[in-house]
This record gives C-alpha cells, sequence and structure tokens, in this order.
C-alpha cells in the first residue's frame, strides 16, 4: 500500500470527518473504498457504453434471439 497526499477542500473534509465517526472507520479507508467504487462505476459505464456502441454497429437480426425462446422459463406453469 503506499501513502499519497491529496489536496481537498475543507469542507469536504469536514464532511468526510463526521462520515467516518459515524461509521467507526478511518479517513483513509473510507477513501479507499469511495476511490473504488467510483473506479466500479466508471468501469461499468465504460463497459455499457461500448456495449452499446456495438449494437450499433451490428444491431440484433429479427429473429436472431428466437431459438432461445423456448428456453425461457417463467415459473408460472
Amino acid at each position: 500500500m503506499r501513502t499519497v497526499q491529496m489536496t481537498l477542500d475543507d469542507d469536504l473534509v469536514e464532511l468526510v470527518d463526521k462520515i467516518v465517526k459515524k461509521l467507526n472507520t478511518t479517513r483513509s479507508a473510507f477513501t479507499r473504498k469511495a476511490l473504488e467504487d467510483a473506479v466500479h462505476s466508471i468501469n461499468i459505464k465504460y463497459l455499457e457504453e461500448k456495449h452499446r456502441k456495438g449494437y450499433e454497429l451490428y444491431p440484433p437480426k429479427k429473429q436472431e434471439f428466437s431459438v432461445w425462446e423456448k428456453e425461457q422459463e417463467w415459473g408460472d406453469e
């Protein structure tokens, strides 16, 4: 693990300090989790955009997924 310095607004630090006190954690642990969550969220958005662009370039054909209809189980039968 590395130690890094960051410059943050005083108001943000005060808010984080209040939250970490309520959560009984540390500023570092809270920040690590927040950054991990942000990176995960950005990666999901990137993959969703990539997926969307793929379908724009290669839209599904009309009957492309119809072969799976018999495989669906709705649980009401």
